[in-house]
Parts: structure tokens; sequence; C-alpha cells
């Protein structure tokens, strides 16, 4: 993947020297000073627990609807207000990093995080625990931004490819640790608390993240960036809000409500927002401003076929976890500790490959990010051979699903580094907030439409039907994923091409 004026994988060119680098003058240095992988430690340590939420709850959720009486419409909104204040302020939370400094905000992050995770675990009713749900979000789309830039802003070259494989596993064994976490915690029942002890854990963690983060993160007076406070776009942050606000919130909850009158009505409505934020971003652009998200992280072909692989191969992986979790438990009628334990071997696989990555030569790293899409649909297909031959679960399953978190954890990694890799290091909180944002958006995909085909062929409420349903579900992911695999190489070919990182502006 090698630019043609610069060093492969630097992240940086001759051009990139004027812009003011992170810890002033030096920048290297002055990172070096707070030792760069203590701080990549309290950063991941921040998106482990962020994405650890975004799945405690759905094993929560029959115990909170029964210790709080609430319905089940109450009980969805519970799991799915957090995902949606998340995803709707990612970028707005890139943005306000790169402009207000990212020590301030990622601090505010997690002081809003923790204090919301409190409010959870004290909740009296499912009203406020709603509530405090959505300032639970709204703490992680502030913190989680930063650790992307973080990464982009303080790693280069090959130390950026290490730093990408463990900002991974924190992504995905996030994901999987709050299934498996909730399951154990809520069959504990701790001092009878039920489901309590899965929001209250945040706050120790929360508080020593804190402390953590004022003794390893460089001040934003050594690392700000080139804009300023006053140049933020909030004309933009809410426009793109009401966009994601429409378009996720029917993906969330359509499913559940069976796909009434408003949720197409949302979805249609996010268009012509979607289209008059990007007007306004050019316009914007056009008199000088700095838009939201800066025009050449958009325009870049790298990036947009980046973007297109790894949506579809985390909206694969967000479903899997959703419809598998329902499989065991609905389908097989397992417990919620077993469901939840079910997906540590593709957590492990995934973890594999960062330091796999880290030791390719330079020479075939170009061909990584389809290789991780192709090793994905491989063990897609492997997943549904053992479902067709009449198997239904066991350790077989579960070693079968490592070879799907070893190819997601490729592929997530190494186009993520393709996207930081073909962009210079200033337009890191732009491709931060885009990255997340499209993640999270093509996770809601993949849960409304993979998961809206489970719960319909599974309707039978036999084990057959459920079986059947799952290999639904696994043979549009293997499918899928060989798309994936032709888009992300477009990217690397397209970046290969250009040599993006040297020739933007």
């Amino acid at each position: 993947m090698p630019s043609r004026h610069s060093h492969p994988g630097s992240g940086s060119t001759a051009k990139d020297a004027a812009v003011p680098q992170p810890g002033g003058p030096g920048g290297e240095s002055s990172v070096a000073a707070v030792h760069r992988w203590r701080l990549l430690a309290v950063l991941l340590a921040a998106q482990f627990i962020a994405n650890i939420d975004t799945a405690i709850a759905n094993i929560a959720a029959p115990a909170i609807q029964d210790s709080l009486n609430a319905s089940g419409g109450q009980a969805g909104l519970v799991v799915s207000s957090y995902v949606v204040a998340y995803a709707v302020l990612l970028v707005a939370g890139a943005r306000l990093g790169a402009s207000h400094g990212h020590r301030r905000i990622f601090l505010a992050g997690l002081a809003v995080f923790t204090v919301a995770s409190l409010a959870c675990a004290l909740a009296p009713d499912v009203v406020v625990l709603i509530v405090a749900r959505v300032l639970q979000g709204i703490g992680a789309a502030l913190m989680v931004p930063q650790v992307l830039s973080g990464i982009q802003l303080h790693f280069t070259g090959h130390q950026r490819i290490k730093a990408l494989g463990y900002y991974a596993i924190a992504l995905s064994g996030g994901a999987v640790a709050g299934q498996a976490l909730g399951g154990v915690l809520i069959a504990a029942d701790l001092f009878g608390t039920s489901w309590r002890p899965i929001f209250l854990i945040n706050v120790p963690a929360g508080l020593l993240l804190i402390w953590a983060t004022l003794r390893s993160m460089p001040p934003d007076g050594s690392e700000k960036t080139q804009d300023s406070a006053e140049d933020v776009d909030v004309r933009g942050m809410l426009l793109l809000s009401t966009a994601v606000l429409l378009l996720i919130v029917p993906l969330l909850l359509g499913t559940d409500e069976g796909w009434p009158a408003w949720t197409w009505a949302c979805l249609a409505a996010s268009v012509p927002v979607a289209v008059a934020f990007r007007w306004g971003q050019r316009r914007r652009s056009a008199l000088g401003g700095r838009p939201l998200i800066a025009d050449e992280v958009i325009r870049e072909p790298a990036v947009r076929w980046s973007l297109a692989a790894h949506g579809v191969t985390t909206m694969t992986y967000f479903a899997l976890l959703f419809v598998l979790a329902i499989y065991l438990q609905e389908g097989l009628g397992r417990g919620p500790a077993y469901a939840g334990l079910a997906m540590v071997s593709w957590v492990a696989a995934f973890g594999l490959a960062g330091p796999l990555l880290a030791r390719v030569p330079e020479r075939h790293r170009a061909a990584m990010p389809a290789l991780g899409c192709m090793v994905l649909a491989v063990g897609y297909t492997a997943v549904w051979i053992y479902l067709a031959t009449g198997h239904r679960t066991g350790p077989a399953l579960f070693v079968l699903l490592g070879i799907g978190g070893l190819g997601l954890g490729i592929s997530s990694n190494a186009l993520i580094g393709q996207m930081t890799f073909a962009l210079p290091d200033r337009y890191a909180a732009d491709l931060s907030g885009v990255i997340s944002t499209n993640a999270q958006l093509s996770g809601a995909l993949g849960v409304a439409a993979l998961g809206g085909c489970y719960l319909f062929l599974a309707d039978g409420g036999s084990v057959e039907s459920a079986a059947r349903a799952l290999e639904a579900v696994l043979g549009t992911s293997a499918a899928l994923s060989v798309l994936s695999a032709v888009a992300a190489q477009r990217g690397s070919r397209t970046r290969a091409a250009t040599g993006t990182a040297a020739t933007l502006p």
C-alpha cells in the first residue's frame, strides 16, 4: 500500500510537516514523555467499556423488564436509546475534540458516562433508566472519537499498525464481553440486585480512567489542531445528527414494532436531511469555513471503498451477535451466560489478527483487507455447513466461529489502517467520526435486516426452524463478505495507484 512520495505506512508527508503535530514542536518526543503505550491503554479501556454498554443491555433486557414492570417497548428503549445517542453524536464528538482539545472532550465524555452509569444502576423506574442510558450514549460519543484520533495522531508506521490491532480487539472484545459479563452478572444476582451491577461496575472503572487520563494524556495546549473553537459547524452538527437519528431509530426499533408507517417516514425523511447537510457542507467550504467533515475525506476513493467494506463486515458481525444470542437462548433453551460466552472463541481469534498483521511484509500488506474479508466469508460458510449437516451447538460450533473472528480481525485492522494511511494526520478527527458512525449505522442495519430475517424465518418456534433461520443469515453474511472483499481490493488498488497521502492538499 505504499504511496508515491512517502514512506509506506508513515501516514504523513512533507506537506504535513507544516501542520502542528501532537505534543507541539517535536511532537514525537512529547508523546514519548507520557509513554504512548500507556496512553493507548487508557484510550482503549474507554473504547472497551463503551462497547460493553452497547451490548450488555441486550442480555439484561428481560431482567430489567421484570424488575421495573416495564413494557416490551420500554425494555427495547433501554437497549436502543444508548446506541441512538451514541451513533447520532459521534461525528460531533470528533469535531469537538479537534476544536476544543482531545483531552478536554475525552475527560468530559468519561465524566458524563460515569455519572450516567451510576444513574442507570440506581434508576427507580424505567423512565429514569432510559434517560440515563441516553446520557451514557452522549458520554460515549464524546470520548470514543478521541480514541482513533489519538492513535492516528500519536502513532505512525509500524507502531500504528500495532496500535490499530489493539484498537480492533477493544471494539470486538467490548461487544462480546458485554454479552458474557451481562449474562454472568445477571445469573449471579449479587445481593439480590439483579441487573444493576452491569451498570454499577462502570463507576469505579470510569473514575480510574479519569485518573489515568490526567496522568497520561498530553495537555490540550500542546496538542491542539489547527481548528479553532469558534470554527465548529453547529448547523452541520444539527443536520447530521438529525439525519442519523431519522435513519438509526427506525432501523433499531422497526423489527420489534412491526415496521409501522412512522419507521418508513423517518427513513424517507433522512434522505433530504442528508442532502441538506451535504449541501451546507459544500457551501461552508466554498465560503472558506471548516466543514464538519472535510471534503477530502469524502472524496478520497480509497476511504470510500474501505468504508463500504468495513461497513458490510461490521453489519454481518452485529447481526451475528444479535441472532446467535436469540438462537441459543430461545431456539435451544440455553441460559444467558452460555449465550454470552458463545462468542469468546470469535474474540480470541480476532485478537490474533493484530499481531499477525504486524508481521506481514510490507509488499503483501495491500492484500490483507480483501484476504480478511474472504476468511470471514469462509468462517460464515463453515458454520453454515456445520448447521446444515444436522449439528446445533457444541464446542465445534465455537471453534468454527473462531475462523470468522480471525477474518473479521484481519479485515477490520487492515481496512482501518488503510484509511488512516490514506489521509494526512490533520484529518484524524474527521476520519475517526466517519469510521465510528459508519460502523454504528452498519451494525444497526445488520440487526434490522438480517435480524429481522432470522425472526421471520424462526417464527415456528421449533429448534429446526431456528437452525434454518440461522443458516439463512450465515449464508447471506458469507455472500456479503465476498462483496466486501471486492470493495476492499478496490480501495487497496485505488490508494496504491494514487499515492493518496502524498497528494492531498
